[in-house]
Order: C-alpha cells, then structure tokens, then sequence
C-alpha cells in the first residue's frame, strides 16, 4: 500500500510496510541557527539574574543599620526633621514601591538621585565610572600580553629553571592579598624613593591620563595580583597541548618547533586562556575597589565605599547592579568565544 506523501510527515522502512504515519516536528529558526539560540538563551539567564542581583542589592541596602536622614543630619536633628527628609526623599513610602521605582528608571536608563549627593547618580558615577575603566582597561592590556609571553616560556621551558623561577615567583605571589602588595609598592616607590604618589588623586573633569604617574602604582597592584593566576593558566594550558598526539606528530613531519607552537599549540590552547582572561576581568572590578580606597583613587569602588558610610541607597544599588552587569556581560562574551573557537561546540548546541 503507498504511503501518501505529506510535507510535514516522514516513515521509517518498517512502518511504510505498515502504512503507518510518524509525524516529524518543524525544524524551528533556532535549531537552524545554534549558535544564535546559544546566545539568546545565555542572555536571557543573564537578564533574569541581573533582575536577581537589583532584588539582592535593594534588600541589602534596606537592612544596614542608620539611614540616610540620620547620615545627613547628624546626630543633633530632631525627630521631625529627619521624617521631613524621609518623606521628601520618598523613604517613608513601602518597599516595594521604592525598588519599582528604582527598577523601572533604570530600565529607562535612569539610575536615581544620589541621596546624599542630592544629584542624579548618572552626574555622580560619570566621572568615577571612567576613571575605573582607565585603570581596568589599561591594566588588562599589561596582564595579558605578559601573561601569554610568560606562560608559553614557561610551557615550553616546562620543568626548567625559566619555569620553576616563573611557576615558583607567581606562586608566591598568588599568597599575597593585593593591599599587601600595593602597600609594600607605596613603601619602596612613593616613600622611600619618591618616584611616584602615594595616592591616585585626580581632579574632578579630568582624566587619569592627563597624569599618567598617578596610574603607574594602582596598576603595577593590579598586574602583580592579577597576572600569576592568568600566567599560570596559559602554561597549564600550553603544557597539556604540547604533550598532545597531533603536537608529536607535527614534530615528527620535521615542523619547525617554532611553528608548532604558533600554529598548533597555541590556537587549541586559547579556549581555557579566555575563560582566564574572563575571570581576570571580572576580578579587575572587584579588585579596584581595594585598589581605589588604597590610593584614593577616585572611580566606582571608592564611591562605593562612601556610599555605604552615607547609607546613600540608590548609588550602592546602582554601583552593585552597574558590577553585576559587567560580570554578566563578560561571562556571554566569554562563552560565544569559546564556542567561536571549538567547532564541535557550534554543532552540540
């Protein structure tokens, strides 16, 4: 008996014997495309723990002890005048007002008034919002560069004295917390030798790199602290490909070593050098906020910090949101790149 044919129905050899029909799903736009539906549904996990993260943020903002009122009058001000400013402040009003308030502006790309400031966190945060950019962006351009030159020495040297002097140095370095090292960085450089500043200051509408001097100790902490742990990936990484199947038999062809390593080791051993570069990018944020207290730096960490001594709401809110957000971001981009670099993962998604 034929079996009728049907655009959206296939068979089998047995069941075509049988007449029977087996219906197959339409092949949606998203399978089409994998990598794009990847994307989306990593956005979208992104999206929904960034809602997470504001939810945490205002409740965390809620239950500090003080508040704003209290901050900004002092001591010495009475009742009444500290429940005029928490009315004109609109703090008087139920939570879940305020955070739907808050939420929806940024959404719109309103991120509040500052409460102590009296200003539109946007005007508080710009500045300082550029000036952690500078110091992360420019220490993220030394890291990375040493780190690949350093760990593929060190890979290729492996068991050495040029890796055991690097693996052993950063090593040791990986110990020492960051305000230790940009401590004993002040203590050589600014105080005894007085080749730099002491602190990273900075005047309002300016930018760091008109004075790139109050850079050189904020960034050297930073490259210190952050540069063994992405060092040591990159040779970890190298070692392990270097001692692969293919890497043999490229030698083996008479493939100059030089070229092996360019060409074969390195490409296959970059998917675990980004996830590196990803999580030093994401510890640069956390990290500047030791770093911009320690050298009076002025960006998003000392704000931060003065923030919470004000009890000034929707500026913490802002800066943990405008951090999470990055971290987010960094983590998708991350991902697409691995994939981008591993062809099997393109056809698993």
């Amino acid at each position: 008996m034929a079996t009728p044919s049907h655009p959206e129905l296939s068979t089998t050899e047995e069941q075509a014997e049988a007449g029977v029909l087996v219906p197959v799903a339409r092949s949606s736009r998203f399978r089409k495309h994998p990598l794009l539906w990847f994307v989306v549904r990593r956005c979208l996990a992104g999206l929904a723990l960034a809602v997470l993260v504001s939810l945490l943020a205002f409740a965390a903002t809620n239950i500090l002890p003080g508040d704003v009122a209290s901050a900004a009058l002092g001591r010495t001000a009475t009742p009444e005048a500290k429940a005029d400013l928490r009315a004109e402040l609109g703090l008087d009003r139920p939570l879940y007002e305020q955070y739907w308030d808050w939420i929806s502006g940024v959404a719109q790309g309103d991120l509040g008034t500052s409460l102590a400031a009296r200003r539109p966190v946007s005007e508080v945060l710009g500045d300082r919002f550029r000036n952690t950019a500078i110091l992360a962006l420019v220490s993220i351009v030394v890291i990375v560069p040493l780190a690949f030159v350093l760990g593929v020495l060190a890979a290729i040297k492996a068991q050495r004295w040029p890796d055991l002097t690097i693996s052993g140095t950063t090593l040791a370095i990986i110990a020492i917390p960051e305000f230790v090292i940009g401590t004993v960085l002040v203590l050589i450089f600014a105080v005894n030798r007085g080749w730099f500043p002491s602190v990273s200051l900075v005047a309002p509408g300016e930018s760091p790199l008109a004075t790139p001097e109050v850079l050189v100790l904020p960034v050297a902490t930073l490259l210190l602290a952050g540069l063994a742990y992405m060092l040591r990936m990159v040779r970890a990484s190298m070692v392990e490909v270097m001692g692969s199947d293919y890497v043999e038999m490229a030698r083996l062809n008479g493939v100059p070593e030089g070229r092996v390593v360019t060409r074969f080791a390195l490409r296959n051993a970059l998917a675990p050098t980004v996830q590196a570069i990803a999580l030093t990018l994401q510890w640069l944020v956390g990290g500047v906020v030791i770093i911009e207290v320690l050298f009076a730096y002025p960006g998003i960490g000392e704000a931060l910090v003065q923030s919470v001594t004000a009890r000034d709401g929707p500026l913490i809110q802002s800066v943990a949101l405008i951090i999470a957000l990055f971290y987010i971001l960094v983590n998708v981009v991350a991902d697409v790149i691995i994939v981008l670099l591993i062809p099997k993962l393109r056809t698993a998604q």
